[in-house]
């Protein structure tokens, strides 16, 4: 499994308005494509957020950056998103409860 993490700024407009189009078109995006595992997006304060996606192969996981870069491109495009940092690599130690199966929605 590899896992990639991206980290962005808002700079104009509501988190929650953010958030509900990331849950409801970039999300159900990631998880239609092959080899799809998780994604999570957190909200880290001060206007930022992080997502965290994992994919079965790096080759996916990777592919997932370019997803998510196009959906900010064409959805939130009026809440100034600047993307701060994209890194990732192998998971080496992976646990879950049931409820990381549960979709979070917002």
């Amino acid at each position: 499994m590899y896992a990639t993490f991206r980290r962005y700024r808002m700079g104009a407009g509501s988190m929650d308005d953010a958030m509900h189009l990331a849950d409801t078109e970039l999300a159900d995006r990631l998880a239609a494509e092959p080899g799809f595992i998780d994604y999570q997006v957190v909200a880290t304060g001060d206007d930022t957020i992080m997502s965290m996606t994992i994919f079965e192969d790096e080759e996916q996981c990777l592919a997932s950056n370019d997803i998510a870069a196009e959906f900010v491109r064409e959805h939130l495009q009026a809440f100034e998103v600047e993307r701060l940092d994209v890194f990732g690599g192998e998971v080496m130690v992976s646990r879950a409860a049931e409820k990381v199966l549960e979709p979070a929605h917002h």
